[in-house]
């Protein structure tokens, strides 16, 4: 029975270069391919445990397992495909000529493949990092070869190119540090003690754990408006992405410090002057 299947799995279907293609070819094929997936995992997690052992950056770490991940499978693909006797040079040269013939078609995904790997080599935006590329705002959760998957604020998956990370303008919040400066501006009635309005603000800074001791917090004169003297909160916090947390508790406070010091924050005012018709 058993010399039956293997019989049967011997037969060839085709002959490609000289090579007979089997069913038996076929699964051995599959079955490379497959074992190489599992081997680059486990080289992969191999090589990410050695970097943490030895404290690099978890960007360096998974950069590394990325590209190990990528090489290794499409090593085990070429050879996979070899064992069915496909001349992986005729189909390279194959490929060539096709993509010249649809050039035009796969030009963009050509070049978010390029910057894939640029992105995992140069590492200008690394898992981790809390970045806004255009009009999205979110940590990157993981490096593709096509896109980058960014997750918002909001709970949302925003899929970036990657060529819109290489080519675009992209602020990096987590490079080289995670810091921020942000601005609190609020505005005081003419004639307020500003000496009191500014040691009230150091105060509201201070005692908000969100807000770092050094660069210590300053208090700006932002100008003189229609309505009231503006004055400006300028503070770091460690993480930028806890900036509108950080904002809204400072808002808070200072709203709190002002009504107990009878600070007043005045609103525009306007003269209407009535006259009479005749």
């Amino acid at each position: 029975m058993l010399d039956d299947i293997l019989e049967y799995l011997r037969q060839p279907f085709v002959v490609l270069s000289g090579t007979p293609v089997t069913a038996l070819s076929i699964v051995t094929a599959i079955g490379i391919v497959i074992a190489a997936r599992i081997i680059a995992g486990i080289v992969a997690r191999s090589a990410g445990k050695l970097f943490r052992a030895r404290g690099a950056d978890h960007g360096v770490e998974f950069a590394v397992a990325k590209i190990i991940r990528y090489a290794i499978t499409i090593l085990g693909v070429f050879v996979g495909v070899s064992t069915i006797g496909v001349n992986m040079s005729a189909v390279l040269a194959a490929g060539a000529v096709l993509l010249v013939g649809i050039g035009f078609g796969l030009q963009k995904m050509a070049e978010n493949f390029i910057s894939g790997l640029i992105l995992l080599v140069e590492r200008p935006v690394r898992k981790g990092d809390f970045i806004e590329v255009g009009h999205v705002l979110g940590t990157v959760h993981d490096i593709g070869l096509r896109a980058t998957e960014v997750h918002s604020r909001d709970g949302i998956t925003v899929f970036v190119p990657n060529a819109e990370l290489v080519s675009g303008a992209v602020v990096n919040h987590s490079f080289p540090t995670t810091t921020l400066r942000i601005w609190v501006k609020v505005g005081v009635a003419y004639g307020t003690d500003l000496d009191v309005v500014k040691k009230v603000l150091l105060d509201v800074a201070r005692a908000e754990p969100l807000v770092i001791d050094t660069p210590s917090p300053e208090v700006r004169h932002d100008g003189f408006g229609d309505s009231a003297i503006n004055l400006a909160l300028l503070v770091w916090i460690a993480h930028a992405k806890d900036d509108l947390i950080a904002l809204s508790k400072l808002r808070f406070a200072i709203d709190r410090a002002f009504r107990a010091h009878g600070i007043a924050i005045p609103f525009p005012q306007r003269d209407v002057h009535l006259r009479q018709a005749g």
